[in-house]
């Protein structure tokens, strides 16, 4: 029993393949992913692919790159979306330095009206950060987001700030790169958070896991993840896929 906290089956990269990928990932044991939606596009098609999987769930959201396009439109979009069965959480949302495409104001607008959407419709959110460590926190803080909660999504930061989040009412994802051998922190966070406050996940297509890194990431892989966290910890593979599966069906909703 895997259970994949975040994957992009609704990205193009699976537009040849999406049903042989799909029977992959259930013959390694993954019960359950959210498909995740970050922008008009990819949002529409993680809704369909919900709607016709009954092992799959949506989250919809706007990502911080594409900040600059979101409309209150679109905001009011996503609250009617909030109420459909199969819409779990709200994101991912956050805030990414890395790329310039949207100002970093605009970014924590957006970002600041979604927690307060989340609030107001009480599903968790999923955190995308990148290079934004501080500013996230700043906002996640006087935005009061441990009223819903949610999910750090494929978290690389330390030790002490995946602390701080789990205060917060936020769960710890971990994907691929915690398979990385340089993978310093990501291990050290693996070692540290109780399992009752962790999540894995894939990010699929991005961010495969070794020994499959370079190529396309899928679903099926969640299992290498899991494999990778329950050496650290001393666990069986059993013991880590069964809890982080029923730590995503608490924080989702999902019976």
């Amino acid at each position: 029993m895997l259970f994949d906290t975040h994957v992009h089956l609704n990205a193009e990269q699976y537009d040849e393949d999406l049903q042989e990928v799909i029977d992959r990932a259930l013959a390694e044991g993954v019960t359950n992913m959210v498909v995740v939606g970050f922008d008009e596009g990819t949002i529409k098609k993680a809704m369909e692919l919900a709607e016709n999987y009954d092992f799959l769930y949506a989250s919809v959201g706007w990502h911080p790159v594409d900040a600059i396009d979101m409309t209150e439109e679109h905001l009011t979009w996503l609250k009617e979306l909030a109420s459909h069965p199969k819409v779990v959480a709200l994101g991912e949302m956050g805030l990414d330095y890395h790329w310039d495409k949207s100002p970093k104001d605009i970014q924590k607008e957006v970002f600041r009206k979604q927690i307060r959407l989340a609030k107001e419709v009480k599903l968790p959110i999923i955190i995308h950060n990148r290079d934004a460590t501080a500013d996230i926190m700043t906002i996640l803080k006087e935005e009061n987001a441990e009223e819903v909660g949610g999910i750090m999504h494929c978290y690389s930061g330390s030790v002490e700030t995946a602390l701080e989040c789990i205060d917060m009412n936020f769960y710890i994802s971990l994907g691929g790169p915690v398979t990385f051998k340089n993978a310093k922190k990501p291990k050290e966070v693996a070692e540290a958070i109780p399992m009752e406050r962790l999540l894995i996940e894939t990010d699929c297509p991005y961010l495969t896991p070794h020994p499959f890194r370079g190529k396309r990431n899928e679903p099926a892989y969640v299992k290498l993840v899991a494999e990778q966290i329950a050496e650290l910890k001393g666990l069986t593979l059993a013991e880590v896929a069964g809890e982080t599966a029923e730590n995503a069906k608490k924080l989702f909703g999902i019976k």
